[in-house]
């Protein structure tokens, strides 16, 4: 589905050359319902948009947007133990190394804004542009967002 929407965003999943519109899609992507996953107010569907260097990226400079939800389906619903099974759905975008973020794996503060909850429509819709007026505080990663990407990835990955 998000590669879809990517899609009508004009945007190629695995060679996204724009944040902004990018952001758009996936603002799009988690006000859209999807069947079978347990609620938000369950922490059933969720977001998180991240930042930095991993190691499973080669260290490269990257911005994260994933949508994250559990899916019940599966298993013994009666076992003491059983939790639903969690996924994400990930784009990653890779940037070159500027100076403009060198410093990035070695910022003081942390390097997302947590996941986030909120129910689908205006509450998520208020959370999605927190996330945006935060970014926009912060140089490195404002920096990184009006830049062009030179890769992207898109997947679908169990989370838990």
């Amino acid at each position: 589905m998000f590669a879809l929407i990517l899609r009508r965003h004009g945007l190629d999943p695995d060679a996204v050359d724009d944040v902004a519109r990018a952001w758009s899609a996936f603002q799009e992507f988690v006000q859209e319902q999807i069947d079978g996953i347990e609620p938000a107010e369950d922490d059933g569907d969720g977001f998180i948009v991240q930042w930095g260097r991993w190691s499973w990226n080669d260290d490269r400079p990257a911005l994260v947007f994933t949508r994250q939800f559990a899916v019940s389906d599966e298993g013994d619903q009666d076992d003491e133990f059983w939790q639903p099974q969690h996924w994400n759905v990930e784009l990653e975008l890779f940037f070159a190394d500027a100076p403009a973020w060198a410093d990035l794996g070695d910022m003081a503060w942390s390097n997302s804004m947590g996941f986030d909850f909120d129910p689908i429509g205006p509450e998520r819709a208020a959370a999605l542009a927190q996330i945006a007026r935060f970014i926009e505080s912060l140089p490195q990663v404002s920096a990184m967002w009006r830049a062009i990407p030179v890769g992207s990835t898109l997947g679908l990955e169990r989370a838990d």
